[in-house]
């Protein structure tokens, strides 16, 4: 279980690649994340929960099988590339997002991103068949981070990003066309499927 508050930024130092359906990428973390991590561990990479594989010191292993590859971004980073990263939170942490299963959706696209001196607003691409748990004031996954939903149109849905998430995370160098994990608020998932079930009962 994760909170969607990105912990911080990790390089791919080495991408493995024996097969189509399968690779093992090795992340550097920053000091401050890699104390005490231990195989079998997990950490979300862009939001996609990884489980360490092999440790030493302030680098890690992880293995990414075929459903990962196909679901996520993962499968196109190459050495030298960084990561949003959040180790899997413990109990007493203090929850500063939503809580997140680290299992992405889907993925989407930067449409467009407008800027101005003290804000940023990315507009991304809304798959139709998610339409139903983007809600405007909800909550959304995207590569990791926690983010409330802006507004809601019939094919996109706009997010509005602070200094200190564009400063801390990858979205202060990502561009229009890039790709990006999402993860809809499975509490949201489950309000919305429970009431249309009881409506559809109900004819």
């Amino acid at each position: 279980m994760f909170t969607g508050i990105v912990q911080g930024m990790g390089r791919v130092v080495s991408v493995e690649q024996p097969a189509a359906d399968f690779r093992t990428h090795t992340v550097e973390l920053p000091e401050d994340m890699a104390g005490g991590l231990q195989t079998g561990a997990s950490v979300a990479h862009n939001g996609c929960c990884l489980t360490v594989t092999e440790t030493d010191g302030r680098t890690a292993r992880f293995d990414l099988m075929a459903e990962t590859l196909d679901k996520t971004n993962l499968g196109r980073l190459k050495a030298g590339d960084l990561v949003n990263l959040e180790r899997a939170a413990r109990f007493g942490d203090e929850i500063g997002g939503h809580l997140m299963s680290g299992h992405i959706t889907a993925t989407t696209e930067i449409l467009r991103i407008e800027r101005t001196e003290h804000n940023t607003t990315m507009h991304f691409a809304l798959p139709a068949a998610l339409k139903p748990y983007i809600l405007p004031k909800g909550f959304v996954g995207l590569d990791g981070c926690s983010l409330t939903i802006g507004s809601v149109g019939e094919d996109s849905f706009c997010v509005h990003l602070i200094p200190e998430t564009l400063r801390r995370t990858l979205f202060g160098t990502r561009q229009a066309g890039d790709t990006v994990n999402l993860e809809i608020d499975p509490q949201t998932q489950a309000v919305v499927e429970t009431v249309g079930r009881i409506l559809a009962a109900k004819g």
